[in-house]
């Protein structure tokens, strides 16, 4: 029995391929972390004025190479549309994926993708030009629709507009820029993706109050950083220093104090995160002590990437909401560092 099972054994771990390589050995080897991020989402993923890639996709991706190089600018980025991110993972042709990405029961078992947590809680919605005088998503019957495709939003918009008996023309494009281009062209009457993606598109736009975004949030959309299945060391490096994030935030370690509190906070969960005290399981993963105070000092907590990229007083300029941490109302929130 065993020996008719062996050829089976060999032929399932090659045709795991990539799923099976050691992903963290080669970010290491390599020096450097390859990161997929979208082609462009002022917020998340937009270059500065520099051609320097910022925002608050861009800050995980180097939230992990701090974790495992303690310089979070040890990453090259790989810019992807809906259609190619899992290609591009799968492959091999990176490590990570960090581009609003929507934990599916579909991407987790069918693509074998795994999603290593949640880092932003959102819903797809409609925006539309303030001249139609549309206050409602019920009032698109007959419109057309701006929609990227290779998306959950091609889906959730079929599955809206039949439920809701109305009619529409899809208007396909591929990356946000398009369909900025296209939708202030007049070529569609309503561009549709996340709640957030129409808050960034709408800040890029000359004139952001000529432009509604509706009440309605037909979806719910958990993104999150994904990495290939069957590769648990991997994912768990990047599960924990997304936890690290968040954790910071609600334990109120910050950029400015991260190197302090690891030398005087008495709270004993704070001394784990940051290394005053042993972490089980940490050198599992060839995590060095103070890893997590490498990943603060070098981008922030959770709270403080999403205000410098999202808050309020950007030009996206959102709300916590659902992202807010547990203990203000919100769904962030960390697994305990013991």
């Amino acid at each position: 029995m065993i020996r008719r099972l062996l050829p089976l054994v060999v032929a399932a771990t090659c045709l795991g391929g990539i799923a099976q390589a050691d992903t963290l050995e080669t970010v290491r080897e390599r020096g450097h972390l390859k990161c997929g991020i979208n082609t462009g989402v002022v917020g998340f993923a937009a270059p500065d004025d520099k051609g320097i890639w910022r925002g608050f996709d861009v800050d995980l991706c180097r939230a992990v190479a701090a974790t495992l190089f303690g310089d979070p600018d040890k990453v090259k980025y790989s810019n992807l549309t809906g259609k190619t991110r899992f290609t591009a993972l799968r492959s091999g042709e990176i490590d990570l994926l960090s581009r609003n990405t929507t934990w599916t029961f579909s991407r987790d078992t069918d693509l074998q993708l795994t999603f290593a947590g949640v880092n932003y809680y959102d819903g797809q919605g409609f925006m539309v030009p303030k001249n139609l005088g549309v206050k409602s998503a019920k009032d698109l019957d007959g419109a057309s629709v701006c929609i990227q495709t290779g998306t959950t939003t091609e889906l959730n918009l079929a599955d809206y507009f039949r439920q809701n008996g109305m009619t529409y023309k899809a208007v396909p494009i591929e990356t946000t820029s398009e369909a900025l281009t296209i939708y202030l062209a007049g070529r569609c009457d309503v561009y549709t993706t996340d709640a957030s993606g129409l808050a960034a598109t709408r800040a890029a736009t000359k004139n952001p109050d000529a432009h509604d975004i509706l009440p309605e949030i037909i979806s719910k959309e958990p993104l999150g950083p994904v990495v290939r299945q069957g590769d648990d060391k991997w994912a768990d490096i990047v599960r924990w220093t997304l936890n690290a994030l968040i954790a910071a935030e609600e334990f109120g370690v910050t950029a400015a104090n991260v190197k302090s509190m690891a030398g005087s906070s008495k709270n004993p969960e704070v001394r784990r995160l940051l290394g005053a005290e042993e972490l089980q399981g940490r050198a599992a993963l060839g995590l060095k002590a103070r890893w997590a105070v490498d990943v603060i000092s070098g981008v922030g907590n959770y709270g403080e990437i999403f205000e410098r990229h999202l808050g309020k007083n950007t030009p996206v300029g959102l709300a916590r909401g659902l992202n807010a941490q547990w203990k203000n109302g919100g769904l962030m929130y960390a697994a305990p560092f013991r």
